[in-house]
């Protein structure tokens, strides 16, 4: 477990915000998942745990070694299929990028199955331990951070790299050294909101959530990441059935906060927005809030997107890097918001196989720990003593109306200057 030189506060409690901890500011419920399996191979061959189909190298001579075999374990129905989608994706484009066209390392064949743990953690964890019993010991994946928290220690117990996809829980980082992640961490998303205002010692922060988990979550984490930076933290609640925004939008402007940080879930977006906006609170104060997958900028937003502030985790005009740039020349349309979680997630996995021995878990890991490399968003390190993504984030602005609202990158927040207090891992044995 981790042991932080710092409090473990912020670490609680910001374990309970995850994936959806800032950028479901749009999405509402979906139907409940369903058991669904994808073996979908990179090269568009079917595999599966039990009869894998060698993917043919796209470059130089076929591989003809034995087959390195990877499983990604991630949300391909329910409600966050799309966010699935976009990890899937980005790990097949990375897959090639990494191991330039030939899908093998140092001869031997790369085959990867595809499951849909459902966005469920029970589901995840039944799906993992088959695969871990069929001689898996490599796992990538999931955008849900339940499932990740629980198949870190799945990892851990047997003894395999496990590396997490954008689930965004702060408590995956440092759990134990078979885990890592390829995404950011709710730390990251909040002080990224931090750095909208030029100091946030002595400066007022509002969290303008819904009064349930979510949101009260939301709040301890802005007062773990910016009240400990000085700020002061207030909070305004609004029922989660409320339809009326107007006297919880006055209560943001009587609040004369510095910056009011917007957590939201559900289909009353859009309607929170147009009373805040119309109240005139975009106008008085700083207002900041995630941004969503693309597909989310008209329906949440609408016509106030030109107002608010966004801390943005990816989106494709941001990064200006070869390897972005890349991603966006080979990507069937745009890249979206989870696309490089699974193309670093590739990264880091060739890299384990090129620098480690695919057959020793503890050398994958060494050849993890400490290593620096350009992804997509610039250069980015694993952090040797918790395995700490770091990684520089975004701020970005929306404009345009009718379906055409696109987005520009206002500034690139240094990876240092987000980056998670540093922990270590406790010596087990």
């Amino acid at each position: 477990m981790l042991s932080q030189s710092r409090s473990r506060t912020w670490l609680r409690l910001l374990a309970v915000v995850g994936v959806l901890s800032l950028f479901l500011v749009a999405c509402g419920g979906g139907d409940e998942p369903e058991e669904t399996e994808t073996t979908a191979s990179p090269a568009d061959d079917a595999t599966s745990p039990d009869e894998g189909t060698e993917t043919e190298g796209t470059e130089g001579e076929q591989a003809s070694g034995e087959p390195i075999r990877v499983a990604v374990l991630t949300s391909t129905s329910g409600p966050l299929a799309s966010y699935g989608e976009q990890y899937v994706d980005g790990f097949e484009l990375g897959l090639e990028y990494a191991t330039d066209g030939t899908m093998a390392v140092n001869g031997r064949p790369i085959e990867v199955t595809y499951q849909d743990d459902t966005g469920d953690p029970a589901q995840a964890t039944s799906v993992a331990t088959d695969l871990i019993g069929q001689g898996y010991t490599i796992i990538a994946g999931t955008v849900v951070s339940g499932v990740a928290l629980q198949l870190a220690p799945l990892a851990e117990q047997n003894d395999i790299l496990y590396v997490s996809g954008p689930a965004a829980a702060d408590a995956i980082t440092g759990i134990n050294r078979n885990t890592f992640r390829s995404g950011r961490q709710s730390y990251q998303d909040v002080a990224t909101a931090g750095q909208f205002l030029d100091d946030v010692e002595g400066k007022t922060v509002a969290v303008f959530a819904q009064d349930t988990a979510f949101g009260q979550a939301n709040v301890g984490a802005v007062e773990a990441v910016l009240g400990a930076e000085g700020a002061t933290v207030e909070s305004i609640l609004v029922p989660a059935d409320t339809s009326d925004f107007t006297p919880f939008a006055a209560r943001a402007n009587e609040s004369g906060a510095d910056l009011l940080f917007v957590a939201w879930a559900g289909e009353t977006a859009s309607a929170m927005w147009q009373s805040l906006g119309q109240q005139g609170v975009l106008e008085n104060m700083t207002v900041v809030t995630g941004l969503d997958q693309r597909a989310s900028w008209e329906t949440a937003f609408g016509e106030v997107a030109g107002d608010i502030d966004f801390l943005a985790h990816y989106f494709a005009e941001a990064p200006d890097t070869e390897v972005n740039q890349w991603i966006v020349d080979n990507h069937e349309g745009t890249p979206d918001l989870f696309t490089p979680d699974g193309f670093v997630a590739a990264q880091m996995i060739v890299q384990a196989l090129t620098e480690g021995d695919p057959d020793d878990t503890m050398s994958m890991i060494e050849a993890l720990e400490g290593w620096t490399f350009d992804a997509p968003k610039g250069s980015q390190t694993i952090r040797a003593e918790d395995h700490a993504m770091l990684q520089p984030m975004f701020q970005a602005s929306l404009s345009g109306e009718g379906g055409e609202i696109t987005a520009e990158p206002v500034n690139t927040v240094d990876a240092e200057a987000v980056a998670p207090p540093a922990g270590s891992f406790e010596d087990e044995s």
